[in-house]
């Protein structure tokens, strides 16, 4: 039987759609609506050439087919898998064609119309739709539409009957418009977002256009808005009552729209049949001599990507799930988004308006297939598809447009080159003046408003931040490249551990005021929650679902793991990039305000000074009200004198809200700050006691130490390869280890020599197949209270050169008895040396299962830096660590090599021992899964090194 042409919407088309309406801005109108959200009659098939014949009639029984949720994804329903790529398209490359093995979703849902909607005309809103989609009102054709995260409007008036009707619609996953929707995300499909029907009063406002600049010489907003119909204004804050908006308004003494201080105004346009309610921020946004201002001043962008994920319902955002991302951007100091790499949900805009977010707004485009085949057929540069390029940029301005927060324009991502991409920027220029446009994949940036870039070592930063950078391609762009700001739209990959070098990429975008700041790689891993047989959860990422094709685990990329947790990667950006910054040195304290706009009267100052980590005092600091950009330096209160015997003292300086916010409790820390007052004084002499301790004469190792049993230490220099170590699109440094066979060290005791009160053992370490190695003595002698030195000289031999090493120090073994870890180092949380910031000195204390930082692939993580001192105890007893003076400590229930063999956490298995490391020192981490390697500062090297530590036994009663 042939299928009638009616049915299918043109899978293989490249126009955007028939039957639409033109895109305009999304309202809050007093107008009636209805919403069709719920549950909807639904049903599924592999391939697209299988339709149900005569579904969309409104007397087509449907009574045996399923129920589905809309909004809703079919794969996260149970009706196909989800499938992750980054760059490859899951299909072949022949656009505009796609396979016919093709999953498809038919909807169906009945509805009354009771009049409510009124005798006025009708729209059907689709807020999101993927792919492709046909909708069909009691059986007559309505049209079809792409652009997945693109609103698509019908008219639907004439067609609406008194009582029951039927909306049905026909999704595909695959389509022609499939070609630019690769955007490094999983493959979804379906009715993702609300689905309404809009009263449209006749004479009423089908679109508002507002334009509010300040001029921060005066003070004054300027106000004009167009209107599709003639219409008055009217504010009360703004002492405007029915003007009409036919010409624009002056107003003097209007408080700006920043994202520090986001004040919005309500604005009523009415006509005599509509109201509608606009918040309007006065805000003016320039590209001045190559630096990025709004209201005059330059502004720092200290972003996050975000792709808007749930890891129960993918792509299916709720208002109470937007909300959270917004508080926890806010509470990391995070002040910019862009929405990688389409628009969001439209409510978390408002959101950003509300709470002050800087927003950088992405075009529903990305075609980064054609990469991998030299971008040849890419439609960013191919007439066929112009109409449907600029179709997603007219859609992604127009709903968006009177947003405060939306202070620049996104053509889309990773699309290549093309003129149709010119042709798009040429369009938004002309339609929206105010606001710059941004696109990365041309560097050459002839027709955009920034020079944006991707991934960007710290060096190159440094030349562009000089405008020193390597010429443009085309000669004659040159020039306007020079002249314009200059942002990282994504840095610092935060995939696992990590990432490494934040700290540096602050400084530059710190130091030269062409650096507009950047966008981390991204805000969240988009793990799927799932359950072992066990029942042991855990989250899914690509390959988990037997995709022939995946890109792994790079969906696991964010600052919050999928249930919103925050990463170590996130505490260490909102330390990095704290609007105040505090220095404390000897007994002055510098407060250095960092915020674009506002002063610092909204924190409230503390100091509290620790011995050893124990605090011994605290209270207020009076810092007067520093303003943006300035700083000041005050004097410490007096403070006791230290007692006979103290150990090292610490101040720590904090600033807090003084008053409680939307995101945030009165008390939050926004910054902090810790300097040295005194160092330890040196101990007092005491009774040497004999230590007691068992030594394997064969290897040297130690066995026992008082009354505990362990496996003693030897060099190690493994540690489970990082994302950041695989460099999956950076420089890999793990391939290099496994292949010099770092994993599998093998020991060779030279001598033990056992002596009286001082033992050495030589040995050497090396790895099977290669002739490099490395020399390691071990030198024991007794120390005061019962304890045992342990002198580590390490000495390469052969040629080490290019061969940056994982970690060098120390392994053991304790008994599974070990729970719990106290110390005094770098904490709570894990620290690297060149991801440390958000760790401060202290004393923790931690069972060791919450010593395992838990990302979705198992890798190295967990490390504390600087630590003075260790105990590791259990109800046996326990080891405590001495440092000379400093080690870097890792402690779990597994090994490095078993945490390299797993692919998800559930597949550590706690052993019957407790694995130590005390370490001289790691590598960076970096962030190579996407960008550069550590730097130089940050890689360990095999030089020759000596190492001290010593240990004590610790009874079972402490």
């Amino acid at each position: 039987m042939s299928t009638p042409a009616s049915v299918l919407p043109p899978l293989a088309d490249v126009a955007p759609g028939e039957g639409r309406r033109s895109p305009r801005a999304r309202l809050r109108s007093d107008a009636p609506s209805l919403s069709l959200d719920g549950r909807w009659r639904f049903r599924w098939s592999e391939r697209a050439d299988q339709p149900t014949i005569g579904f969309e009639a409104p007397d087509f029984d449907d009574r045996q087919w399923d129920e589905i949720d809309v909004p809703g994804l079919w794969q996260f329903s149970g009706y196909g898998r989800p499938a992750y790529t980054n760059v490859r398209y899951p299909f072949p490359v022949e656009p505009p064609y796609v396979p016919d093995e093709n999953p498809t979703g038919e909807y169906r849902v009945a509805f009354d119309h009771d009049g409510s909607l009124g005798d006025s005309a009708v729209v059907l809103r689709f807020d999101g739709v993927d792919s492709i989609f046909a909708v069909w009102l009691n059986g007559t054709s309505l049209g079809w539409s792409t652009g997945s995260r693109l609103t698509t409007e019908f008219d639907v008036g004439p067609l609406l009957q008194p009582g029951r009707n039927v909306l049905a619609v026909r999704a595909h996953q695959w389509s022609a418009a499939s070609y630019l929707e690769d955007q490094d995300m999983w493959w979804l499909s379906g009715i993702f977002r609300s689905v309404t029907l809009l009263a449209r009063p006749v004479g009423g406002l089908d679109d508002v256009f507002i334009h509010a600049g300040f001029d921060h010489t005066t003070g004054t907003g300027r106000l004009r808005v167009e209107t599709s119909a003639a219409a008055t204004i009217s504010c009360p804050e703004l002492h405007l009552s029915d003007a009409p908006t036919a010409e624009a308004v002056e107003l003097p003494d209007v408080q700006a729209w920043t994202a520090e201080t986001p004040h919005r105004y309500e604005l009523r346009v009415s006509t005599a049949e509509e109201t509608v309610t606009v918040p309007v921020g006065f805000r003016t946004v320039r590209t001045d001599d190559g630096v990025l201002t709004v209201n005059g001043r330059p502004v720092y962008l200290r972003g996050v990507n975000r792709h808007e994920w749930h890891p129960d319902h993918g792509r299916v955002m709720d208002a109470e799930t937007m909300l959270a991302d917004v508080a926890l951007m806010k509470r990391h100091n995070v002040n910019a988004v862009r929405t990688s790499h389409y628009p969001p949900h439209p409510d978390f805009l408002d959101l950003c308006d509300e709470h002050g977010l800087w927003v950088i707004l992405e075009n529903d485009m990305e075609t980064h297939g054609f990469e991998p085949n030299g971008w040849r057929r890419n439609p960013s540069d191919d007439p066929q598809w112009a109409d449907a390029c600029l179709d997603r940029m007219r859609r992604t301005v127009e709903r968006d447009k009177n947003h405060p927060s939306v202070i620049m324009w996104s053509l889309g991502n990773e699309s290549g080159h093309g003129q149709n991409l010119a042709a798009m920027a040429q369009w938004v220029h002309g339609r929206d003046p105010d606001r710059p446009v941004h696109y990365e994949g041309d560097w050459d940036s002839s027709y955009v408003d920034v020079y944006s870039r991707m991934y960007a070592t710290h060096e190159e930063v440094d030349a562009i931040g000089r405008s020193d950078e390597a010429p443009t391609v085309d000669v004659g762009a040159d020039a306007h490249r020079r002249s314009i700001p200059f942002l990282q739209c994504e840095y610092g990959h935060a995939m696992g551990t990590g990432p490494g070098g934040l700290v540096e990429y602050a400084e530059l975008f710190e130091k030269y005021p062409r650096l507009a700041g950047g966008f981390i790689w991204e805000w969240i891993d988009h793990g799927v929650r799932q359950h072992t047989a066990d029942g042991t959860e855990f989250f899914a990422y690509g390959g988990d679902y037997g995709e022939e094709l995946h890109d792994g685990n790079f969906i696991a990329d964010g600052l919050l793991f999928p249930d919103r947790t925050p990463s170590p990667g996130l505490l260490e950006l909102a330390r990095i990039i704290a609007p105040v910054r505090i220095d404390v040195t000897g007994t002055a304290v510098t407060v250095r305000n960092l915020r674009d706009f506002t002063d610092t009267s909204n924190l409230h100052f503390e100091w509290s000074i620790a011995d050893d980590g124990a605090p011994t005092a605290s209270g207020p600091l009076s810092v007067p009200v520093v303003a943006a950009g300035e700083q000041m330096s005050v004097d410490l209160p007096a403070r006791p004198e230290p007692a006979s015997g103290h150990g090292e003292l610490l101040v720590t300086v904090r600033a807090v809200l003084a008053e409680g916010t939307a995101w945030a409790e009165a008390g939050h820390e926004v910054a902090w700050g810790q300097g040295r007052l005194a160092e330890a004084e040196a101990p007092r002499a005491r009774i040497q006691s004999k230590p007691d301790f068992d030594v394997d004469p064969r290897t040297g190792r130690l066995t026992r130490l008082g009354g505990l049993s362990l496996l003693g230490p030897r060099l190690d220099v493994w540690r489970a390869p990082t994302d950041n170590d695989r460099g999956e699109h950076g420089p890999q440094v793990a391939p290099t280890w496994y292949s010099l066979g770092l994993n599998r060290m093998r020991h060779r005791t030279i001598s033990v020599d056992l002596g009286e009160s001082r033992a050495q053992v030589r040995t050497r370490v090396a790895p099977a197949a290669s002739d490099l190695g490395l020399f390691a003595t071990y030198t024991w002698s007794r120390a005061d209270g019962g304890g045992l030195r342990l002198r580590l000289e390490v000495e390469p031999d052969g040629d080490w050169s290019g061969v940056p090493l994982p970690r060098l120090g120390l392994r053991m073994e304790l008994p599974a008895t070990i729970a719990d870890v106290e110390w005094y180092g770098l904490g709570p949380g894990e620290s690297y040396r060149d991801a440390r910031a958000a760790a401060h000195l202290g004393r923790f204390r931690k069972p060791i299962e919450a010593l395992q930082t838990p990302y979705l692939r198992p890798q190295e993580n967990g490390n504390h830096l600087d630590v003075r001192w260790a105990s590791l105890t259990g109800a046996d007893g326990g080891l405590r660590v001495i440092g000379g003076p400093t080690f870097a400590l890792t402690v779990r229930r597994w090994t490095s090599e078993d945490l390299a063999a797993a692919r998800h956490p559930y597949d550590l298995r706690a052993r019957d021992r407790v694995y130590v490391n005390v370490d001289v020192a790691q590598t960076g981490v970096g962030t190579a899964a996407c960008g550069p390697g550590p730097l130089p500062q940050h890689i360990l090297w095999a030089e020759p090194t000596t190492f001290e530590v010593t240990f004590f036994p610790v009874s079972a009663h402490g």
